[in-house]
């Protein structure tokens, strides 16, 4: 009988050693550069009540009419895998009443994790994928907009990305944004059966939805449609033009796209997309981040009226730009020490070497399959090891080992005390070091 052979699920992935140390860089650079904006990490469940994200997002949103992973779990419950992270950061912080008086505001985190969405599958678009995003609550000025978008064209120069756009657009406040919908409506109404299906069912329900349909048909439409610029009040004005004003003492380089209206339906005020015309992720200019303000999100999930403002960033398509401009990502780094032995009698000794190796923070590895010692050796070249200890049965009555540098290929004996108690002293002054024991050997 044949066994069976098991295929990880469709739009997932496996993240193997080589890949994962650089996956963990670029979370770590997140991590170090937010800091320095005083964001701190959360971390919430990976599934959530399906409430949750069908009232932020919308009902009529992709994301929850076709893409959502959800089930009724053995207690009859609506679950689903989150597809993306605002929400559930949102249903925290209202949860843990993070809202209340006491505590600084604007409220800053940021989240990195997997999310899962059920789409077709392409190249930096997974089933299971990957996020790093922002959030900051409780503060309405155009200064945290600007520094949200600053940040995160901050965090992709730290990565070595050059060629970078940044889109911003406003949705307006409430006001606002009720008097362009209806002006949609009237726009589109009369092409209504021209529309794609999609666009006809959203017509009515969430017009600006329509805006950022892909379908041909749509576009056309979509080319000559109002602009919501000339519909804001005059506070949603005034927000507008003050966050342009910071952009531009901030020495950023924006365009305005008065069409951009983000995929979920909980933004209002700022939205911004940054975008790469990197070939790796397709011809043209292509989103590799996007955010705005979303001030009602907070008390949709039950909390008081807060503001709130953040982005998201794929990592999955983030690596493969990267990987495509050749940015400098960290390789394995080589073994400091291989610890080779020779003779049952020294497996015991082997083993107290390498742990004392790497009790003073140095990288060591030995034979664990019993190998002849030419095949210990290869092994250590294929580690790329700096140093390799030999102990056999006659270094081991001597209490010393042999200590051979890879690069210059000169070995030594040395005794087996200094490795446990002078290591550090040996590699930082070897040259000397090793020439005292030479002296001391005569």
């Amino acid at each position: 009988m044949a066994k069976q052979s098991f295929q990880k699920p469709k739009g997932t992935a496996d993240l193997l050693p080589g890949d994962s140390l650089k996956w963990h860089y670029v979370e770590e650079t997140a991590r170090l550069l937010f800091n320095n904006y005083q964001y701190n990490e959360i971390r919430t469940p990976l599934f959530e009540n399906f409430e949750v994200f069908s009232r932020s997002a919308g009902d009529t949103s992709d994301v929850v009419t076709k893409e959502m992973y959800d089930f009724h779990d053995k207690g009859d419950r609506h679950i689903a895998l989150r597809p993306e992270g605002t929400a559930g950061v949102v249903r925290a912080f209202v949860e843990n009443k993070l809202f209340a008086p006491e505590q600084v505001k604007p409220y800053k985190v940021f989240y990195i994790g997997p999310m899962f969405r059920y789409e077709r599958p392409q190249a930096g678009r997974m089933r299971q994928f990957h996020q790093i995003g922002v959030e900051a609550f409780g503060a309405d000025s155009p200064a945290l907009d600007a520094e949200v978008i600053a940040m995160a064209i901050d965090f992709f120069q730290s990565l070595g990305l050059t060629s970078l756009k940044v889109a911003v657009n406003t949705l307006g406040d409430a006001e606002s944004r009720a008097a362009y919908r209806q002006a949609l409506i009237d726009y589109l109404e009369p092409h209504a059966a021209e529309l794609s299906a999609d666009s006809q069912e959203r017509l009515h329900k969430n017009p600006l939805r329509v805006l950022d349909s892909k379908d041909a048909k749509d576009q056309v439409f979509v080319e000559n449609a109002p602009s919501i610029l000339d519909y804001l009040t005059p506070a949603a004005q005034a927000h507008w033009d003050k966050l342009k004003t910071m952009l531009d003492a901030l020495g950023l380089d924006y365009e305005i796209d008065a069409s951009m209206v983000r995929g979920l339906d909980y933004y209002n005020h700022t939205i911004f997309e940054i975008m790469t015309n990197s070939s790796a992720l397709g011809h043209g200019w292509t989103t590799i981040s996007g955010g705005g303000r979303y001030n009602g999100l907070v008390e949709e999930l039950g909390g008081p009226e807060t503001s709130g403002i953040g982005f998201g960033i794929g990592l999955e398509r983030l690596m493969l730009l990267l990987e495509n401009e050749q940015t400098p990502l960290p390789e394995v780094e080589p073994l400091d020490f291989y610890v080779t032995n020779i003779g049952e009698e020294t497996d015991v000794e082997a083993l107290k070497l390498v742990q004392g190796i790497r009790s003073y923070g140095y990288t060591a590895e030995r034979d664990y399959l019993d190998r002849k010692p030419k095949a210990q050796f290869k092994a250590a070249d294929r580690l790329n090891a700096l140093y390799v200890l030999t102990i056999g049965p006659e270094e081991l009555a001597n209490q010393e080992v042999n200590l051979k540098n890879m690069e210059t290929g000169e070995q030594i004996k040395v005794p087996l005390v200094k490795i446990y108690t002078e290591l550090p002293f040996l590699i930082e002054n070897e040259e000397d070091a090793l020439a005292n024991l030479a002296d001391d050997a005569e």
